[in-house]
């Protein structure tokens, strides 16, 4: 697989611009999200942060593909966070599971780009070593959520990934069409009756 290599004998020119590591991220998070990872260079993002040459990011990262492994780390890392906040409010799957979509909303209204890079760009063509999505601890702990709902009587008696596939499948959905401009109004007002439909896919009635 290529890697686009930053070569250290390009020497930064831009007058008094400091650089941090979040800035770089953030600039390659954006990229990525709108024009995909093979069609964002390094001197896009570079171009992105202000500088004039790209040994300013050389600091952090030495290639493109470092950048997208950082991010989705840091991503996945949050989100396993917020699940674990989540899980300590609420007893219920039902209750858990509908924050975690509530949280989803959020973000494809408020950071459409998190959720751009973390559930539909695919990483594993760029990072073909990485941990795949549904084993990371962020699903995993999803997962478990839809196993003890089924075990507490509140979702159907049926496979849990296929529960999964079934719920996360019209909210994922959704969320998709919010963000290519298929269903034209914002995020948040799709929320409840996506939630509506997706849990009564799978509720035990």
């Amino acid at each position: 697989m290529e890697q686009e290599i930053i070569t250290e004998p390009e020497i930064e020119t831009a007058p008094n611009k400091t650089l941090s590591q979040d800035e770089v991220l953030q600039a390659a998070l954006k990229l990525f999200a709108q024009k995909g990872y093979s069609n964002t260079s390094l001197t896009d993002i570079k171009d992105a942060v202000g500088l004039k040459t790209t040994s300013g990011i050389y600091q952090f990262f030495k290639t493109k593909q470092a950048i997208a492994e950082t991010l989705r780390d840091n991503i996945l890392d949050s989100f396993s966070i917020s699940i674990d906040d989540i899980r300590r409010r609420n007893r219920k799957a039902s209750e858990q599971l509908r924050e975690i979509v509530d949280l989803l909303f959020k973000l494809t209204e408020d950071a459409p780009e998190i959720i751009q890079f973390l559930l539909f760009v695919k990483t594993e063509d760029f990072l073909p070593d990485s941990t795949p999505l549904m084993d990371t601890p962020a699903f995993t702990k999803i997962k478990r959520i839809i196993q003890n709902g089924i075990k507490e009587g509140e979702i159907k008696s049926i496979d849990y990934l296929l529960a999964y596939c079934y719920f996360f499948g019209i909210i994922n959905q959704t969320l998709l069409m919010v963000l290519s401009g298929a269903l034209p109004k914002s995020a948040d007002s799709y929320q409840s009756q996506a939630w509506l439909t997706a849990w009564g896919c799978i509720a035990k009635k």
